[in-house]
This record gives C-alpha cells, sequence and structure tokens, in this order.
C-alpha cells in the first residue's frame, strides 16, 4: 500500500527506471559531445615560416593555418624585425575559413611574428613564430 503524500524525488526507480536512466544519460552525451568542439580555441597548426626555420631574405610570403574557422578580419599579425620596429601586416584570408596570410619584405637577422586570431565561437588566441633570414 502506498501511503497519501510522498516527500521523496519524483525520480521513482520502477520497471521503466532503466528506459530513463539510459535516455537522460544518452541526452547528456549527446549535449556534452555537440557543445565541446564549438567551444575549442582556434589552434596554430601549421605556419609559414615554420618555427626557428632559416629562410632566405627577399618577399616572404606568410600563412598560418588553424584547426577551426577563424575571422581573418578582426584578426592581427604583426612582424618584429632585427631592430625591434614592430610592423603590422595587413591580413588577408587564404584558401579555406582557418589560414590567414600576409606577405613582407625581410633581410638577414632574427624575426618575430606575433599573431592574434579571432575565432568564430569568439575566442582570442595569440602566440608567436621566431623565424632566422640567413645572409645570402
Amino acid at each position: 500500500m502506498r501511503p497519501a503524500f510522498h516527500n521523496g524525488p519524483a525520480f521513482h526507480k520502477g520497471p521503466a527506471f532503466p528506459i530513463r536512466l539510459a535516455a537522460h544519460l544518452s541526452l547528456a552525451a549527446l549535449i556534452t559531445f555537440a557543445v565541446g568542439p564549438a567551444l575549442a580555441h582556434a589552434i596554430l597548426v601549421d605556419s609559414t615560416p615554420a618555427p626557428r626555420a632559416h629562410i632566405k631574405p627577399g618577399e616572404l610570403a606568410i600563412s598560418l593555418r588553424y584547426n577551426s574557422r577563424i575571422d581573418a578580419g578582426r584578426s592581427k599579425l604583426t612582424l618584429t624585425a632585427p631592430d625591434q620596429t614592430i610592423q603590422r601586416l595587413p591580413v588577408s584570408a587564404g584558401a579555406g575559413d582557418a589560414v590567414m596570410q600576409a606577405a613582407s619584405h625581410v633581410a638577414p637577422g632574427d624575426y618575430l611574428l606575433r599573431w592574434q586570431v579571432l575565432a568564430l565561437d569568439g575566442h582570442i588566441t595569440r602566440g608567436e613564430v621566431p623565424f632566422t633570414v640567413d645572409k645570402p
């Protein structure tokens, strides 16, 4: 016989308990996996020049590829020259939504390419690519 009132939880164990539990766990897993990738930051996966690369002087085509789509128009790229002058480079979208491109003329010395990107999920990430331009 059941009591006239019940102070316990509304989620009762009964014959349908395993089905309800499986449904709740499936929903939780679906939400977790569906939201997980959308919250990722843009991470640099490939660059030209490569980190710590030695390259020839002259015109340098810069290409940075990320693991997720970025907003190239709101992203920033600067090049620090051997004399410590900082040049902001105009950025253009590359082949695909996850690539940023730019160009600059470089002379021998140590350089530092600094990037800041805005991923389409709203997260900002930053990083550096040091490289050296060798003497001809």
